[in-house]
């Protein structure tokens, strides 16, 4: 028997680099996955998943910003799959500037996606959690929930809020059998990081494309970027039977870059 045979897990930002892994990963310990994404291609993806695992995948378009498409996809999700039992919201977005260059649209995105869409998403999956009798929700942070970073002042400010979310949650819910944590991705090998490495190596210096993440990656005791496995382990292990008695908390996944 596999860890997660009979269990319905949604993972949000699900057709791509962290959340794909995730994805596959609950995919192939037995669970039924849908992934969000705001993004057409979470059908192309969701195809993608189910030829490598063999799982029952369910591709959603949703905006995590938007209300009504946040009750449509657990909605969905349960009339579909049979219920939710995890929910791993991880949808998130990034964009780099200097503070005098920092728009406030950019600024409203970022919260938007980053920190109200995981409210939004805990929300609702927390319905459908009490009436069934328990669940887990993993949250997606980031380093710069630990640290914020130069040039990002939005994206470190919704990461910790984040962890905000996280931390109320699980005492509200702790007596419903709801786990709430947090996950800290740090230098992860992804189109996020790719993105990153090329505005920041731009910002901060003459870095050629990969330069400045080779420089960082120095950084980390381990001496390599993370990979999307390192981080799907990690919610697996949060989301599995193991972690129980786990709740409020927040756990980087970097390497040892930060340690806390």
């Amino acid at each position: 028997m596999k860890r997660f045979d009979g269990k319905v897990v949604a993972v949000t930002g699900g057709n791509q680099g962290i959340g794909f892994a995730i994805a596959e990963r609950f995919a192939s310990e037995g669970a039924s996955v849908a992934i969000a994404s705001v993004d057409e291609q979470v059908h192309e993806a969701a195809g993608q998943l189910k030829a490598a695992t063999g799982a029952t995948v369910l591709p959603v378009v949703c905006d995590v910003t938007s209300v009504s498409d946040v009750k449509n996809l657990y909605s969905t999700i349960e009339s579909t799959l049979g219920g939710i039992d995890i929910s791993v919201q991880n949808a998130g977005i990034i964009t780099i500037a200097k503070v005098e260059d920092l728009t406030e649209a950019e600024w409203d995105d970022t919260m938007e996606v980053n920190t109200k869409g995981v409210f939004l998403c805990c929300q609702e999956a927390i319905r459908y959690m009490r009436k069934s009798g328990g669940g887990a929700l993993i949250n997606t942070a980031s380093g710069q929930a630990r640290d914020g970073f130069i040039y990002t002042p939005h994206y470190a400010a919704s990461k910790f809020g984040v962890v905000g979310i996280t931390q109320s949650l699980a005492k509200e819910v702790a007596t419903d059998n709801i786990t709430v944590n947090a996950i800290c991705p740090g230098i992860i090998s992804t189109d996020m990081w790719d993105y990153n490495d090329r505005v920041w190596g731009e910002m901060l210096g003459e870095y050629a494309p990969g330069e400045l993440m080779a420089e960082w990656v120095q950084n980390i005791p381990m001496k390599r970027a993370g990979e999307g496995k390192d981080v799907a382990g990690l919610v697996a292990f949060l989301a599995s039977a193991d972690a129980d008695y786990i709740t409020g908390q927040t756990i980087n996944v970097d390497g040892g870059l930060i340690m806390s």
